[in-house]
């Protein structure tokens, strides 16, 4: 049987049709003879995430994204990803974001549950999570040391320029100066120290002398020392004591009036008598100055003493 062109013609064109459909399905990351089971999740962002991206439960890659999509107003996002059929999981399961660096995209991964009273069937719409990516930690950790950063070289930059501001002309001038007041203290530190030196080895007999003569009064000071420790000064203090006491004792009773020192302190009538015997000694004695011839009778030839005669008192 012999096929006509345009038969051929029209057989070539829907190959063609199958095949672009086929390819242009492929490219989108669907396969037509594929039998995988279809799920949602429900995003509000999935930078990084893309139509394609893979799949995985465990590590495995199990499907890939097929397509991304606003859902709602909001802005909430859609993703659709195909799983392969041989694999249950729960319903409750959680399809999370991970991934991502600074050149590869991000990923979409499959935490499972296996709840077997709950498997999920191609069109259940899965839980949803984001996991953060290198990207996400690097500027989590980043963030806080660039702010310390800016903070330092703001510190920094105000430092300088209060360096800048205090080295002027006068300052640089003034420090120059200092420099060269150190440098002649130092010279003349160093002429002064040559000096002391000179004077230290033209002395060092007599500075050997002189340490000597130290040592041999020290010497003389622990001698004393030695002394004075070896005396009784406990003795000596209980001694003290004691002859203090005694003149207390003597001095208490002659303020009682005890003794005859006592008495003769504070006894007026003691006194008084002292004073009346004092007296009339005193008469007494004024008396035979006067009147010799009263009190002693001296005669050669036995004659009788005459008449006596009152001498005058000097004393009134």
């Amino acid at each position: 049987m012999k096929i006509s062109n345009e038969v051929k013609t029209a057989i070539l064109a829907i190959v063609a049709i199958v095949l672009l459909i086929f390819g242009y399905s492929f490219l989108k990351g669907k396969n037509l003879l594929d039998s995988s089971r279809t799920f949602y999740a429900v995003y509000d962002e999935v930078e990084g995430l893309s139509p394609s991206s893979a799949v995985t439960i465990n590590g495995l890659k199990v499907g890939q994204v097929t397509d991304i999509n606003f859902l709602n107003k909001q802005g909430q996002l859609l993703v659709t990803f195909t799983v392969e059929k041989d694999f249950n999981f729960s319903k409750n399961s959680t399809a999370q974001v991970y991934g991502g660096g600074i050149i590869g995209g991000k990923s979409l991964a499959i935490v499972p549950e296996y709840e077997s009273e709950s498997i999920a069937k191609s069109g259940d719409t899965l839980q949803s999570n984001v996991e953060e990516g290198i990207m996400e930690l690097v500027n989590e950790r980043l963030t806080p040391l660039q702010q310390k950063l800016e903070r330092t070289v703001v510190s920094a930059d105000s430092l300088l320029t209060s360096i800048n501001d205090l080295l002027n002309d006068s300052t640089t001038y003034n420090i120059n100066n200092t420099f060269k007041n150190l440098n002649q203290t130092m010279r003349s530190l160093k002429s002064t120290s040559g000096a002391l030196e000179g004077i230290v080895q033209g002395n060092a007999e007599n500075l050997n002398q002189t340490f000597d003569n130290l040592n041999t009064m020290s010497g003389n000071f622990k001698t004393v020392s030695d002394s004075l420790k070896a005396i009784n000064l406990g003795q000596i203090t209980d001694d003290l004591e004691t002859v203090v006491a005694d003149f207390r004792g003597i001095a208490d009773n002659l303020n009682n009036g005890e003794g005859t020192a006592g008495k003769l302190l504070n006894d007026d009538k003691v006194y008084n008598n002292l004073d009346r015997a004092t007296k009339q000694l005193e008469e007494l004695l004024q008396d035979i100055k006067l009147n010799p011839k009263r009190y002693v009778h001296f005669s050669v030839f036995g004659k009788n003493p005459g008449p006596y005669d009152e001498p005058k008192d000097s004393l009134k």
